[in-house]
């Protein structure tokens, strides 16, 4: 997974920024596990790998929209405010459609719903703190080592070598 977050914002310093948000996520889904008077079960921690998901995905709409607007060559000021508002409602979205769908697990008793409750607490109390957080911690990590997060352009030998190597296909 870290991997391929790598490659989707060509940094290494923006993932861990990105991978910040996971144990943010875990004190969510652990604190609403104990409101809850849950226990951690085999579904809850299913739970928090949906959790993690959600939680890497808005991390990345939020600095791949950062990265965009910074290579349009914005100021960093601009992007933090621009990008984050830009992405502020898929963001939401996101968590409020997931938060949606696991409600009716959350609160519903009966046969059979000791399995999927604890997958439903754990996902809407990480939603809860990994989004408002999201919000807050990526804007305010790229307004503090925004130089550092950034992605970093290719060097003259790396334009070299992808301009060098056209390739013509014929279908014969």
């Amino acid at each position: 997974m870290t991997i391929l977050m790598f490659f989707s914002v060509k940094s290494f310093p923006a993932t861990i920024a990105i991978m910040i948000n996971l144990p943010l996520a875990l004190v969510g889904g652990i604190v609403s596990i104990i409101f809850s008077g849950g226990v951690m079960s085999i579904a809850s921690l299913i739970g928090f790998i949906t959790l993690f998901g959600v939680a890497v995905r808005n991390g990345l709409l939020l600095v791949d929209n950062y990265n965009h607007k910074l290579a349009q060559g914005m100021g960093l000021k601009d992007v933090i405010v621009k990008g984050s508002l830009d992405r502020v409602n898929a963001i939401l979205m996101t968590a409020l459609t997931s938060a949606l769908g696991m409600l009716p697990l959350a609160v519903a008793s009966g046969a059979g719903n000791e399995i999927l409750q604890p997958l439903a607490i754990v996902v809407l109390g990480g939603l809860f703190t990994s989004t408002a957080l999201t919000l807050l911690v990526i804007p305010a990590l790229y307004a503090q080592f925004g130089r550092w997060l950034m992605p970093k352009p290719p060097s003259a030998n790396q334009k070299k070598i992808f301009q060098g190597k056209k390739q013509s296909f014929s279908v014969g």
